[in-house]
C-alpha cells in the first residue's frame, strides 16, 4: 500500500564545500559520488502512449514524443544525523529520433510521495504508479527526470527513513541529480541542460520545497533552480501538527505520524525518553522500525502493530497509537519543536514558483499548506501562484485551465462514493502534474 503525504545541524551545514570535498574521513566517498548504476527497461513511445491510455492519463499527458531510458543509480550521501549512508534514484532518459530527444536537455528533480513500501524505487517505470507518471509527462516530451528513492528505501544503508526533515531530504535530492549528472556525462542522447526544474508531490511537496531552499541557500555556485511546483505538500507542518494534535486527524494520520516521530527521534533525539512515552501498547514494542517495511500495510494490522482503522485516523484515545499525555505535552514538546524546525514558511524564493492541490484533500490539508505559504511567501515580497483544483478562478486562464478543472471535477464525479479515499494518492497528482509541465514549459521558453 502507498500513501502519499526533518535541532542537529544536517551535513549541508556542516560541509562548507560539498562539491570539493568529502566530509569525514579520507576513505568516505565524496556526497553525491556515483557508486554504480544499473539500465532498467527501455520503453518506446508507442508503449508509453499504450500505458498512458490505459490509465486514462494520456489526455493529459498527450502523445510521447520519445521513449524512454531507465536507469538506477547508487550514490553516496549524508544522513541526518552525518552518517555516511548510500542511497538510490530512477533516472529516466528520453530516446528516439526527435530533436526533443537528444542533446542538451532540461532537467526534472522529483521527490516522489509517501510510500509505506521499503522496495520503493522509481526507476520501474513498469511496475511503479508514480514512476509511470512522470515517465509519461516528462521523459516521454524530452525531460531528463531524476527521481531519488529516499534513503531508507530500496538499496539505502541507511536504518529508518528520515521522512520530512527539510535538509537531509534536500541533500539526498541533490546528491542524487550529481550522480544521474555523472552517470549522463559525455552521453551521445540525452543529456542534462544547466536548466534545473524541481517539483514533487506530498510528501515530495514537501522535500521539493526543501531542496529549491537549500539550493539558494547554499549551493548556487553549483546549480541554479529554473523553477519549481511542489504539489500537495505539508509546507506548514508545524500548522499541520497543531490541527491534528487538536483533534482535526487526517487520513493516513497512523501512517505518517510513526514515520516522522522515528524521523525526529533519530535526527535530534529529544522527542521522547523510549517508545512508551509516545506510543500505546501494543505498538510501543515495535513502532520504531515499523515503516518503511518490507510487508503490506494490511500484513502489520493483521499483526497488530497498527491499529485497526480503514481511515488510519485512530490516533488518540482508546485503542489508538499514540498517548494522551503525549498530546497534552505535545505545545511545549521537543517533538512540536522538530515540526517547527522543518517548516518550510521562512525562507523566500528567488526563482519561479507555484503550489498545486486541491481544496477538499483529506491527507494533507490544502488550506494550512497551499494558501498559507502563499501568503507567507507574499509577505516577504515573494510572488508565488497556488492553484487549487476546485476553484477554477486560481487555474491559469485559457484552454488549459479549462481542461484541468473540467477533468479534475469530471474524474472526482466519476469516482463517486470513493472521491474521498481517492482524492490525494489518485485524483489530484495526475492533474496538478499536468498543471505542473505547462507552467515549467513556459518558464523555459519565457527564458526567465
Amino acid at each position: 500500500m502507498t500513501l502519499p503525504l526533518s535541532l542537529r545541524p544536517s551535513s549541508l551545514l556542516a560541509c562548507v564545500a560539498l562539491v570539493l570535498a568529502a566530509c569525514g574521513g579520507s576513505d568516505t566517498p565524496q556526497t553525491g559520488t556515483l557508486l554504480s548504476s544499473q539500465a532498467g527497461a527501455a520503453l518506446s513511445a508507442a508503449q508509453l502512449d499504450a500505458g498512458a491510455s490505459a490509465s486514462g492519463l494520456l489526455a493529459l499527458s498527450g502523445a510521447a514524443t520519445c521513449g524512454v531510458q531507465a536507469h538506477k543509480v547508487v550514490y553516496a550521501t549524508r544522513g541526518p544525523g552525518g552518517e555516511d549512508v548510500q542511497a538510490s534514484a530512477g533516472v529516466l532518459v528520453p530516446t528516439g529520433s526527435a530533436a526533443a530527444c537528444s542533446g542538451e536537455r532540461p532537467v526534472l528533480l522529483y521527490a516522489h510521495g509517501t510510500s509505506t513500501d521499503k522496495a520503493k524505487n522509481m526507476a520501474d517505470v513498469a511496475g511503479d504508479g508514480e514512476a509511470q507518471l512522470v515517465a509519461a509527462m516528462y521523459a516521454a516530451q524530452g525531460f531528463i527526470v531524476v527521481a531519488p528513492n529516499y534513503m531508507g528505501y530500496d538499496v539505502s544503508t541507511l536504518g529508518f527513513h528520515n521522512y520530512l526533515h527539510a535538509d537531509s531530504q534536500a541533500q539526498d535530492m541533490v546528491d542524487g541529480l550529481r550522480a544521474a549528472k555523472a552517470l549522463l556525462a559525455g552521453a551521445t542522447g540525452a543529456r542534462p541542460s544547466a536548466k534545473l526544474l524541481v517539483s514533487g508531490y506530498s510528501q515530495g511537496g514537501h522535500v521539493a520545497m526543501a531542496t529549491h531552499k537549500v539550493i539558494e541557500r547554499d549551493l548556487g555556485s553549483e546549480f541554479t533552480v529554473t523553477a519549481s511546483v511542489p504539489m500537495s505538500g505539508p509546507y506548514n507542518l508545524v500548522g499541520f501538527g497543531d490541527l491534528v494534535t487538536s483533534g482535526t486527524i487526517n487520513a493516513g494520520a497512523t501512517i505518517f505520524t510513526p514515520m516522522l516521530l522515528t524521523s525526529y527521534q533519530r535526527a535530534y533525539g529529544n522527542v521522547y525518553a523510549n517508545p512508551a512515552e509516545a506510543y500505546q501498547a501494543p505498538y510501543a514494542a515495535t513502532a520504531e522500525a515499523l515503516l518503511p517495511s518490507t510487508r503490506s500495510v494490511s500484513a502489520i494490522i493483521a499483526a497488530g502493530q497498527l491499529p485497526a482503522d480503514p481511515t488510519f485516523t485512530a490516533l488518540w484515545g482508546a485503542g489508538g497509537l499514540l498517548n494522551d499525555s503525549f498530546r497534552t505535552g505535545y505545545t511545549a514538546g521537543n517533538y512540536r519543536k522538530a515540526l517547527e524546525a522543518n517548516t518550510l514558511l521562512s525562507w523566500v524564493p528567488r526563482r519561479p514558483m507555484a503550489l498545486c492541490g486541491g481544496a477538499q484533500d483529506p491527507t494533507v490539508f490544502w488550506a494550512i499548506n497551499g494558501p498559507v505559504a502563499q501568503q507567507a511567501f507574499a509577505t516577504a515580497g515573494a510572488t508565488v501562484q497556488a492553484w487549487n483544483l476546485e476553484s477554477r478562478a486560481s487555474l491559469p486562464p485559457g484552454a488549459a485551465g479549462d481542461q484541468v478543472y473540467g477533468g479534475f471535477q469530471a474524474q472526482k464525479a466519476a469516482a463517486g462514493a470513493n472521491a474521498v479515499a481517492l482524492y490525494h494518492g489518485a485524483l489530484v497528482p495526475p492533474f496538478c502534474t499536468a498543471l505542473a509541465r505547462g507552467y515549467f514549459q513556459q518558464v523555459l521558453a519565457s527564458g526567465i
